[in-house]
């Protein structure tokens, strides 16, 4: 049996979302590695059913719940499942998202923007003020909210996906802003290419893609989900402790250029 006594978020309660596949798997797998007793919420219940079970019978604690973080209501039961399994919420991890790209705006539907805003800006809106509440419970924590590269700069054909993740800055520096002194910390990441399912579904569609991106990236290659994994890990654990308010470019070096 693995030990939890140990590691980056030893003895930590934490939620994280997007959790049944890429960046948001790879933290589950991360955050219970580095000690945490970790609550995985996602839509997808065989995939959550099927992580659990792998980190349980590694020695893990790990509980899921079935959500859609558009929902406030099902979030707050998940805020509150974490709560009741584990008996406080340390720290959260908001990374569920959606984006499509490759439609110029015009063209771009009124479903389409919809869904991305609800997911990527009311989600995490949701995930914040739910988890706050549980902190303040308990004296604090800490939050990291999922943004992106095109959050900080902007790439064409994916005009609501970036406005969005530009949204999900402007939220986390807010949040940060004002539960500063309350002892809550709120970061975000802001990965680059990474390997996670939507984008491996974008280059099997597109083969052209992924070299071009390689080309604007100074490392010239894609991440994988467990590298956007560990950097959310150190922001969400005491070590990043006069951290707050922080959004952390996880990109290869792509918005350097």
């Amino acid at each position: 049996m693995t030990s939890q006594k140990s590691g980056l978020l030893a003895g930590k309660v934490a939620l994280i979302t997007g959790a049944s596949s890429g960046i948001g798997a790879a933290a589950a797998r991360v955050f219970a590695r580095e000690g945490a007793s970790v609550l995985l919420v996602a839509r997808r219940e065989p995939q959550l059913a099927e992580l659990v079970d792998e980190l349980q019978s590694a020695g893990h604690k790990a509980r899921y719940a079935v959500a859609d973080v558009a929902r406030g209501a099902e979030v707050a039961e998940a805020v509150r499942a974490a709560v009741e399994h584990f008996g406080r919420l340390d720290a959260a991890f908001n990374n569920a998202g959606y984006g499509v790209g490759q439609t110029p705006l015009h063209l771009m539907e009124d479903e389409v923007y919809d869904r991305i805003m609800d997911t990527n800006v009311r989600g995490v809106w949701n995930c914040l003020r739910h988890e706050i509440a549980a902190m303040l419970e308990t004296g604090g924590g800490s939050i990291v909210n999922t943004s992106s590269v095109g959050g900080l700069v902007a790439t064409p054909v994916a005009a609501p996906y970036v406005t969005s993740k530009h949204a999900v800055v402007g939220l986390t520096r807010a949040a940060a802003a004002e539960y500063a002194g309350q002892g809550i910390r709120v970061n975000a990441v802001a990965p680059g290419t990474t390997r996670s399912e939507m984008v491996t579904e974008w280059f099997q569609a597109d083969p052209a893609v992924e070299p071009l991106l390689h080309q604007l990236t100074p490392q010239s290659r894609t991440a994988e989900p467990e590298e956007i994994a560990e950097a959310a890990a150190w922001l969400c654990s005491d070590r990043s402790s006069f951290a707050t308010g922080v959004v952390l470019p996880v990109d290869g070096g792509f918005t350097i250029l």
